[in-house]
C-alpha cells in the first residue's frame, strides 16, 4: 500500500511558527533568568553585560535564520549589526538594542520592510526594547555633522546575521574612510556633546543622587574615552586597548560601574540608571563591589564615597582625553573661549606648554647620579604653584612621572616654613582650587597634610549638602578667589562688597588654610567636627611652624567656624545676639576672616544655598559685630527720640509727616527698620493709615523664584498662623518669614515663598483670587480650615533624610524674649501647626524668623506671655504641645 506525503496547508505553517517563536521566547526568557541569576550569586557585571549580549546575538541568528528560510531573497545584499551598547557586546539587563539593517544598492527598503518588522516585533515580544536603523551603504558614507549621533554609534559595530560581504564593505573600506577624512570634525563635535551633558550636570560628578550613565565621571564617559582613541587611530595615533590605556584605578573604576548599573537595572526592572537614596541604601546593604573588610563597613554614606572615588578615575581620564582634542574652527558659545596664555619663562625642572605642564627629561647631576625633576619636592611644589597662578593642567607624560614617584617623594618633603611658604603660595593664587584638586586626585596633597585624608570623597547624606567634603573645601576656595571678580546676578553686589574685606585681610594666607583644614575633622566621626578639627589643625599647624599669633588665629577661626552661621538664625539685632557672637569673634581680624569664611562656607554647601537675602544678613552681622567690638552699639528697639540716618531717610520720604512716622516706628525691633528699604517702610507705613478703610492690608510682590506677601494690621491671635495657613492651602512654600509689632500694636508679617505648583506663574488671573483668598481669611469670611480641607493632599513623598524634630528654649540670647529655636522635617503646614500650638498657649511672637535648608525647617521665635518672658514650667508644656503638633502634621 503506498502513502502520499501531505503539504502542509497555511494553518500548519503558522501553528508551528509560532510554536518556533514562543520556544526561542521561552528560551531566551529562561535564559535571563540564569544570567540574573548567576549575577545575584555574585557575578561581575561585565559577565552579566556580556552573556545578555550573547543571548540576544543567538535570538537574533535565529530569527533572522528563519527569515531566510521562508524568503531566500533576504540572505545577500542585507546584514544584521550590533551597534552602540550592543555592538559593544554591552548589554546591561534592561538596556535597549540597537540594530542597524544594513543594505547593499540592490535591495530597495520596500523589499525587506516586512522581514524588518517581523524581526523587530518577535524581539519586542521577548521582552526586548529593540531601536531599529535601516541604512543603505551609501548613507553610510555621509557623515551629517546634525546626527553625530549615528556616526558615533557605527564606532561599535559587529555582524549578529546576514550578508557578511555587504558588512564588510562597511567595516573594512566605508568606514575607515569615512573615520580617516572626518577625522577632525568627530573629534571636536563628539568634545561638544560630551562637555555639554557635562554641563546638564552642573560641571560636576558630585550629585546627591547620582545617574551613573550620564553624570561626569559615569559610563557614557568611559565610552567617549574609547572613541576618542578609535578617532585618533584613524588618524594614525597608535590606540590600543581604552581600558588597558587608562590604568588599574580606570579599570577597576570601570567594572565598578558595569556592576552598579546591573545592579540597578535588576533593582528597578527597567533602565533606570539614577542611584537614587534607596538604591544606595540597598547598594551598600549588599555590599555591591565591596570586598573584605569594607563590607563589614559598608553603609550608605561609606558606600558612596566607593563610587565618588571611581567616578574621579573615569573624569580624569576623560578630561585628560578631551584635554588631547584640538579646538575646532569656531568653539561652542556655551563655553566661550579661553584666551591665549601668556607664554611661561621656563621653570628649574618643567615648563609651561599650551597650559599643559611639560616636565624636562631626567639628566645626570653635577655629582654624575641620575636627576629627575619629578622626584624634587621643590620642583613639584612650584609646579602646583604654577598651576595655581595660570590655571594650567599637568601633562598627561608629567601626571604619569609624579604618580610613579611620589613613594619616593614623601622621603624628601621638608616641613617647617619653608613648607608653608610653598603651600601659601599655592592656596593664595587664583586657580588654586583646581591646582589643589589635582594634588588630592595624585595624593601630593595628602602627603603634605595626611590629616586631609579622613575626608576624601567623605558623603555628608542629607538633601542640604552638594558635594562631598574634600569637593566642597575647593569649592569653597574657589569662592573666596571668586570675591571682587565682576559676577552677573544677584549675588554680584555682595561678591564685590566682600571682595573689599578680602583685600583688608593683613594675612590672607591664614584664611586659605583654614579653608583648607575646616572640615578634616569630619573624617572622624566624634559628634563635633568643628573640635576635631581644631585638634588635627594643631598637628598641622606645628609641622608647619606658623607663629603663636598665626596659630592662635587659624585655631580661632576653625573652632568658631559654624557660629556665625548659627548667629544669622538668631535676631541680629538683637544687642545680646551681636554681643554672645561678638564674644566669639574676640579680634577685629578673626572677625573680617569668619565673616569671609561664613559667605564662601555656605556658597559652597550648594549653588542655590547663598542668596543675596543671606549675604545681606551677613554683612548687616558684620557690621553689628564689628561696631560692638569698637564699643558702638545700637539700641535693640527703636526709641520714639530715634534719630538714625535710616529713619531719616523715611520721613524724607513723607515730608511734613515726621512726627507720625516716628510714633509708627517706635517699638519695632531694629531688625525691622535695618531689613527694609526706606521704601518698604514708607509702604508699610501708608498702609497702616488705611486702617479705617481695610483693617486688613496686604502687599502681594510676584516674582518668577521666590515671592513675598506682606501683612499689616492690628495685633490679635493667629494672625501669623493662619496667615501660613492660607499659603499652605495654596501649595505655597514657605522660605523665610518675618514678624514685628511696634508700640502701637501695628504688626508687619511677610513670606517669601516658592511656588510648588507653579499655580501663580502659568496663570497670572489667579494672582488677584490668590490675595483675595488670603484676605478674607484675615478678615474672617473665610476658614482657613475650610481653604485647608479643599485641597486635595496627596500621598506625601518620603523624604531623603529623615530630620529628628527637635525644640530647644533660650533665656539668655534676649533681654526681653524666651527664644524658641524648632528645627525640624520641612513638611507642608508645619509653620502654622507651630504657630496655632503658640497662640493657644497665649505666647506672643514678638519676632519670627523662619528658614528652610533643603529639608530641614529651622525656625526661630522670640516669645513673651504677658509681656514677660516664658518660665521653665511654660516652656515644658509648650516643648510638649509642640512635638505632639509636628507629630501630628506630619501624618
Amino acid at each position: 500500500m503506498g502513502y502520499e506525503r501531505s503539504t502542509p496547508n497555511g494553518d500548519e505553517v503558522m501553528q508551528a511558527n509560532e510554536s518556533t517563536q514562543d520556544a526561542r521566547r521561552d528560551e531566551y526568557q529562561r535564559t535571563m533568568l540564569e544570567i540574573r541569576g548567576a549575577f545575584e550569586a555574585g557575578g561581575s557585571g561585565q559577565a552579566t553585560i556580556a552573556a545578555r549580549s550573547a543571548a540576544v546575538d543567538a535570538l537574533i541568528a535565529g530569527l533572522w535564520q528563519t527569515v531566510v528560510a521562508r524568503d531566500p531573497r533576504m540572505g545577500t545584499g542585507l546584514s544584521l549589526l550590533a551597534v552602540g551598547g550592543y555592538g559593544r557586546s554591552q548589554l546591561f539587563p534592561y538596556s535597549d538594542v540597537d540594530l542597524l539593517f544594513l543594505m547593499d544598492g540592490r535591495l530597495v527598503e520596500k523589499d525587506v520592510k516586512d522581514a524588518i518588522r517581523g524581526v523587530s516585533q518577535q524581539l519586542w515580544d521577548c521582552g526586548i526594547r529593540v531601536s531599529p536603523a535601516t541604512r543603505k551603504l551609501a548613507e553610510c558614507d555621509k557623515f551629517d555633522e546634525d546626527n553625530l549621533e549615528f556616526t558615533l554609534s557605527l564606532l561599535d559595530h559587529r555582524l549578529v546575521a546576514g550578508d557578511a560581504v555587504t558588512y564588510g564593505k562597511l567595516a573594512e573600506q566605508m568606514l575607515p574612510k569615512l573615520l580617516q577624512r572626518e577625522q577632525k570634525k568627530l573629534l571636536t563635535g563628539l568634545a561638544e556633546l560630551t562637555r555639554s551633558r557635562h554641563a546638564k550636570y552642573g560641571g560636576t560628578l558630585f550629585h546627591l543622587e547620582p545617574n551613573i550613565k550620564d553624570c561626569p565621571g559615569g559610563l557614557r564617559d568611559v565610552h567617549v574615552c574609547g572613541w576618542i582613541r578609535q578617532l585618533q587611530a584613524a588618524g594614525g595615533k597608535e590606540a590600543g586597548d581604552a581600558l588597558a590605556a587608562g590604568g588599574d584605578d580606570f579599570r577597576k573604576a570601570v567594572e565598578f560601574l558595569y556592576l552598579v548599573r546591573c545592579f540597578l537595572h535588576y533593582r528597578h526592572d527597567r533602565d533606570d540608571n539614577t542611584l537614587d537614596w534607596l538604591a544606595q541604601d540597598a547598594a551598600s546593604g549588599a555590599a555591591v563591589g565591596l570586598s573584605g573588610r569594607e563590607i563589614g563597613a559598608a553603609y550608605a554614606a561609606y558606600w558612596m564615597r566607593f563610587y565618588f572615588r571611581h567616578a574621579r578615575s573615569v573624569e580624569r581620564q576623560v578630561t585628560q582625553k578631551l584635554d588631547e582634542v584640538p579646538a575646532g574652527k569656531a568653539p561652542s558659545k556655551l563655553f566661550g573661549l579661553r584666551g591665549k596664555r601668556r607664554v611661561e619663562t621656563p621653570e628649574a625642572g618643567f615648563r609651561l606648554e599650551h597650559g599643559r605642564v611639560v616636565l624636562d627629561q631626567r639628566t645626570i647631576a653635577p655629582t654624575g647620579g641620575a636627576y629627575d625633576p619629578a622626584l624634587d619636592p621643590y620642583v613639584v611644589l612650584k609646579i602646583f604653584a604654577a598651576m595655581a597662578r595660570t590655571g594650567s593642567k599637568l601633562g598627561r607624560e608629567a601626571e604619569e612621572r609624579l604618580s610613579h614617584a611620589l613613594p619616593l617623594l614623601s622621603a624628601h618633603i621638608e616641613e617647617g616654613p619653608a613648607l608653608w611658604q610653598h603651600l601659601q603660595g599655592i592656596l593664595t593664587e587664583s586657580h588654586a582650587g583646581d591646582a589643589l584638586l589635582a594634588m588630592h586626585a595624585l595624593g601630593v596633597l595628602e602627603l603634605l597634610i595626611p590629616e586631609f585624608h579622613g575626608i576624601d570623597a567623605l558623603v555628608i547624606r542629607d538633601a542640604y549638602h552638594r558635594y562631598t567634603v574634600d569637593e566642597h573645601t575647593f569649592v569653597l576656595i574657589d569662592t573666596l578667589h571668586g570675591l571682587g571678580v565682576p559676577q552677573a546676578g544677584g549675588l554680584g553686589e555682595w561678591a564685590a562688597r566682600f571682595g573689599g574685606l578680602l583685600r583688608e585681610l593683613p594675612h590672607p594666607g591664614l584664611l586659605y588654610l583654614v579653608a583648607l583644614l575646616h572640615d578634616t575633622g569630619k573624617g572622624r566621626n566624634t559628634g563635633d567636627h568643628a573640635k576635631e578639627s581644631m585638634r588635627m589643625a594643631k598637628s598641622v599647624l606645628s609641622r608647619l611652624e606658623l607663629d603663636a599669633y598665626e596659630s592662635g588665629l587659624v585655631l580661632d577661626v576653625i573652632a568658631n567656624h559654624l557660629e556665625m552661621s548659627s548667629a544669622l538664625r538668631r535676631d541680629i539685632f538683637d544687642a545680646e545676639t551681636v554681643g554672645a557672637f561678638a564674644g566669639k569673634a574676640l579680634t577685629p581680624e578673626a572677625l573680617r576672616m569668619l565673616t569671609l569664611f561664613t559667605y564662601a562656607d555656605i556658597n559652597a554647601v550648594h549653588p542655590d544655598a547663598l542668596t543675596p537675602w543671606k549675604a545681606e544678613n551677613l554683612w548687616r552681622l558684620y557690621i553689628a559685630t564689628a561696631n560692638y567690638l569698637d564699643r558702638s552699639v545700637d539700641d535693640e528697639r527703636v526709641g520714639a527720640r530715634e534719630e538714625s540716618e535710616l529713619i531719616h531717610r523715611v520721613t524724607g520720604l513723607l515730608p511734613g509727616q515726621a512726627a507720625e512716622v516716628r510714633a509708627y516706628l517706635e517699638g519695632f525691633p531694629e531688625r525691622y527698620v535695618r531689613t527694609r528699604t526706606p521704601e518698604q517702610v514708607r509702604t508699610h507705613y501708608q498702609m497702616s493709615k488705611r486702617f479705617a478703610e481695610d483693617a486688613v492690608q496686604l502687599d502681594f510682590r510676584y516674582a518668577a523664584g521666590v515671592s513675598e506677601l506682606t501683612l499689616v494690621t492690628r495685633d490679635r491671635a493667629q494672625l501669623f498662623a493662619n496667615m501660613a495657613g492660607a499659603l499652605a492651602a495654596w501649595g505655597m512654600n514657605i522660605v523665610t518669614a518675618d514678624a514685628f509689632s511696634n508700640r502701637q500694636g501695628v504688626v508687619v508679617d511677610s513670606f517669601r515663598f516658592t511656588d510648588s505648583f507653579r499655580t501663580l506663574e502659568m496663570n497670572e488671573s489667579e494672582h488677584e483670587r490668590f490675595v483675595k483668598s488670603v484676605h478674607d481669611v484675615m478678615t474672617w469670611v473665610l476658614s482657613v480650615e475650610k481653604l485647608l480641607a479643599g485641597r486635595k493632599r496627596g500621598r506625601r513623598k518620603a523624604p531623603k533624610v529623615v530630620v529628628e524634630a527637635r525644640v530647644e528654649f533660650d533665656d539668655e540670647s534676649s533681654s526681653h524674649s524666651t527664644l524658641l529655636e524648632v528645627v525640624a522635617q520641612d513638611t507642608p503646614g508645619l509653620l502654622r501647626a507651630l504657630s496655632l500650638t503658640l497662640a493657644a498657649r497665649g505666647c506672643n511672637i514678638e519676632v519670627a524668623l523662619v528658614d528652610t535648608e533643603g529639608e530641614t525647617a529651622i525656625d526661630v521665635f522670640y516669645l513673651t506671655h504677658d509681656g514677660e518672658k516664658l518660665d521653665a514650667a511654660e516652656q515644658a508644656v509648650l516643648r510638649r504641645e509642640l512635638v505632639e503638633a509636628m507629630e501630628e502634621n506630619a501624618r
